[in-house]
This record gives structure tokens, C-alpha cells and sequence, in this order.
């Protein structure tokens, strides 16, 4: 069982920059996949963005070109660079491990929730 804890939210500046860390521990990093998903009050949670064990990445249309995913393996860390910030993009972010071999935007397909960071951007 992998145990996820993310960090590096706060307030951000609409235009400003933030990055998130996921620290996995508990398991091997070895996931079909490691991924980002944000909640909004009131909303159902949404992709943002995921890294294969191959290293390749795929995100969810309102943050591509804004947001990078990366992982660092050797510190068990998987980073969310979130660039351009914009005040939809306040949310709770979780960190998850994916559980298909497929490319999934599916919150069913991850697991292992951390407890969540929060983001609030300012206009």
C-alpha cells in the first residue's frame, strides 16, 4: 500500500507560479501511473494531470501548456509546476497512484489519496 502526501500549496497571484510535491511512501514508486486531480467547492473532482512509468505525460485540456508533471524517482516525488495561475484554478489538489495500464482521466482508476493541499489563487 503506497501512502501519499502532498505539499507546497498556499495563495498564488493570478499570472504567478506554484508547485506542489506528492512524497510516496509505504511501496515501491512503481505505479502504472502517478497523477494530480483537483476538487473545487461544490465540484466533482477533475483530472489535471498524470506521468506513465515511462516518464510520459498527459494533462487535462484547461491546464495544458500551464501545468508540468514530473517525477523524481529516486526521492519517491512526483512535482505538479503550475504556471500562470488562474483563480479557477482554486481547488484541494490530491495526489493518486494509477491503478490501469490505460491512460485514464478517471478518479475510479487512482487510488492511495493523499489528504490534499490547498490552492487558492488570487485575481
Amino acid at each position: 500500500q503506497v501512502q501519499l502526501v502532498e505539499s507546497g500549496g498556499g495563495l498564488g497571484q493570478a499570472g504567478g507560479s506554484l508547485r506542489l510535491s506528492c512524497v510516496a511512501s509505504g511501496s515501491t514508486f512503481s505505479s502504472y501511473a502517478m497523477g494530480w486531480f483537483r476538487q473545487a467547492p461544490g465540484k466533482e473532482r477533475e483530472f489535471v494531470a498524470a506521468i506513465r512509468r515511462s516518464d510520459s505525460t498527459y494533462y487535462a485540456d484547461s491546464v495544458e501548456g500551464r501545468f508540468t508533471i514530473s517525477r523524481d524517482s529516486a526521492k519517491n516525488t512526483v512535482y505538479l509546476q503550475m504556471n500562470s495561475l488562474k483563480p479557477a484554478d482554486t481547488a484541494v489538489y490530491y495526489c493518486a497512484e494509477g491503478r490501469v495500464v490505460f491512460t485514464s482521466r478517471q478518479a475510479a482508476d487512482f487510488g492511495s489519496w493523499g489528504q490534499g493541499t490547498q490552492v487558492t489563487v488570487q485575481s
